[in-house]
């Protein structure tokens, strides 16, 4: 009768309740990636910053602790990885889960991608021997392509 519809309240949305289940799952295990970082810097003592190292003394004996350690790198490399895949999945995901898939195919999505970046993460931390870091991140890359093409061919006008 020319009123605008409705919209349903989004929680409503199993979609989008399985997305945000999976998205605060993978961004909680992003967040313990910056506690791993400071964990591997304080045992390894080293540290970026010359203010980090104060309590290891004052001027040169300080100096000493302002260096990179490969643990520490690996750990924060494992973190920026994490950046650069979980924030696209976030916004994808989001999309994804509002253009009204199926809950299972959606389920399926979020949860081979959530199981990804935690084996990746393994992968990283461990080390596991490759190919299981790479495969790791193909699969959680190849999630979210494929939900950026169900967007794009369901939800948008091209």
């Amino acid at each position: 009768s020319g009123e605008m519809a409705k919209l349903p309240p989004l929680l409503d949305n199993e979609a989008f309740r399985a997305y945000a289940t999976y998205a605060t799952i993978v961004l909680l295990k992003m967040m313990l990636m910056s506690l791993v970082t400071a964990y591997f810097r304080i045992t390894r003592k080293a540290f970026a910053n010359p203010e980090d190292t104060a309590s290891f003394g004052k001027a040169e004996n300080a100096k000493k602790y302002l260096r990179t350690d490969p643990d520490v790198e690996r750990v924060r490399r494992g973190h920026l990885n994490d950046l650069e895949n979980i924030v696209p999945f976030l916004g994808i995901g989001l999309l994804y889960a509002l253009s009204g898939p199926e809950l299972s195919t959606a389920l399926l999505h979020f949860r081979i991608f959530a199981g990804a970046r935690t084996l990746h993460t393994f992968a990283y931390l461990i080390p596991l021997p490759q190919p299981s870091r790479g495969l790791s991140w193909a699969v959680g890359y190849s999630v979210t392509i494929s939900m950026a093409y169900k967007v794009l061919k369901t939800a948008l006008y091209l």
